[in-house]
């Protein structure tokens, strides 16, 4: 289970690789926006940062608050050079913590993981399963990022990619 965690959560199968999706994007490129898509590649990144963050936190048996509405987990500031490579930087380490999570022993996979918002509590909530919504939440949004690049015609990344 652990090795399936693993490779989805970089992209192998069918799955897009997230870092390879972003490693070669300029922060001009980032900022893009496809007419009638709501989100730039930037505000992808910004967004599965931070639900791992948050789900990190909870994993660490904090009880983070849950946003009031989504929009709380795009950002709201301009990109620049500086947050664009930040922001790559921290989807690696992100994803290298969930990694390192899947590799845990089965006792700690079946460990509830305590949550304050209702939500949470009405899905599964050990935490083999918060990894999961990690990996399907993210390869949900890394084919958005890839869905972008292909209509900003940067597809496919330096890394390779299906070109469909």
């Amino acid at each position: 289970m652990a090795q399936v965690l693993i490779e989805l959560l970089r992209g192998k199968g069918s799955h897009v690789d997230p870092l390879a999706c972003i490693e070669d994007i300029s922060v001009e490129l980032a900022a893009r926006r496809v007419e009638g898509v709501p989100h730039s590649i930037f505000g992808l990144v910004f967004h599965m940062n931070y639900w791992m963050r948050y789900e990190l936190r909870r994993i660490r048996g904090e009880r983070p608050p849950y946003p009031e509405h989504n929009a709380e987990s795009f950002p709201s500031a301009p990109i620049n050079a500086a947050e664009w490579d930040r922001l790559r930087r921290d989807l690696s380490w992100l994803l290298a913590e969930f990694a390192e999570l899947a590799q845990s022993p089965r006792a700690a996979l079946d460990r509830q993981i305590e949550s304050g918002y209702q939500g949470d509590k009405e899905v599964a909530g050990t935490l083999e399963a918060v990894l999961w919504q990690v990996v399907a939440h993210n390869s949900y949004h890394a084919g958005q990022i890839a869905w972008i690049r292909c209509a900003l015609g940067a597809w496919p990344p330096r890394a390779g990619g299906d070109t469909w």
